[in-house]
């Protein structure tokens, strides 16, 4: 005859206790795999984007040793005053979204490429005055160098980081001289166009010589270098000036060019209007 053995009340609530922690431990292996399974939906998907925006605009400034100190003030000065300028700010409004976003990048050679003022809406002549004035509390920098191919490839890594879509993406580089750092500009440039941005120039047609070039190794003219290895996309175009003391005036209406839209009327600026020329 067998014995039978009964569990005792102690027994049975502990094997009670076994059946539910057992329960919970799966419920929790459950939640995490759900939990792991949404981090890994949410890494594929495509970054939100806070809001839409007329035009992404990197403003990519030269603050190579070639511009001096004087040269260096006008030309913050003259980005400064655009934006206070109230036909940049009637060019903003005029399109569909009435607001762009700005970065401000500052390039040498390849070495150096700062996101001086990260992405920034600027929508009405209040948001024009803070920006302006944030280009004016940078401090100076004089770097080494004139890697545009570097500021061009930074340029598009800054949009990549951009919380903004916009319509239109432009690179609105400046410089006094040519490529003479990193690889060459026109392979930054065919790049970014294939990626669907355009890129427009400013050029400061100085008589310093760009280092690295001299009399048996000449520099080619600044503006043909610029139009054919550094601009392109619709509507692309180049500003040629003499020396910085025109760059307020260059500036502004470059940048009208740029945030009116493709099919609405530009009206530029006259010299001296709304600031030093």
């Amino acid at each position: 005859m067998q014995s039978q053995v009964r569990a005792g009340p102690g027994a049975r609530k502990l094997a009670g206790i076994r059946i539910q922690t057992g329960a919970l431990v799966a419920i929790r292996k459950t939640w995490l795999a759900c939990a792991a399974l949404l981090a890994a939906l949410t890494m594929l998907a495509p970054a939100a984007r806070a809001e839409t925006v007329d035009l992404e605009l990197v403003l990519a400034v030269d603050v190579s040793r070639s511009v001096d100190d004087e040269e260096a003030a006008l030309q913050r000065e003259g980005y400064a005053e655009a934006f206070r300028h109230p036909a940049v700010i009637n060019a903003i409004q005029s399109n569909a979204n009435r607001r762009i976003a700005v970065a401000y990048v500052e390039w040498a050679g390849t070495h150096y490429q700062k996101l001086t003022i990260p992405w920034t809406i600027v929508s009405d002549a209040a948001s024009g005055e803070r920006y302006a004035d944030l280009i004016m509390s940078q401090p100076r920098v004089a770097e080494r160098w004139t890697s545009i191919s570097g500021a061009i490839d930074f340029s598009m890594r800054a949009f990549a980081v951009s919380p903004y879509k916009g319509t239109r993406r432009v690179i609105d580089v400046s410089g006094d001289g040519v490529n003479n750092n990193g690889r060459p500009a026109h392979l930054a440039r065919d790049e970014a166009l294939a990626a669907g941005v355009t890129i427009n120039g400013l050029v400061i047609m100085n008589d310093r010589p760009t280092p690295g070039f001299s009399e048996y190794y000449p520099q080619p003219a600044l503006d043909v270098f610029y139009r054919e290895q550094v601009i392109g996309g619709p509507g692309a175009f180049v500003i040629a000036i003499e020396d910085f003391s025109t760059f307020a005036y260059a500036i502004r209406n470059k940048l009208i060019r740029e945030i009116a839209s493709a099919d609405g009327e530009v009206e530029l600026a006259a010299a001296g209007e709304g600031g030093t020329r």
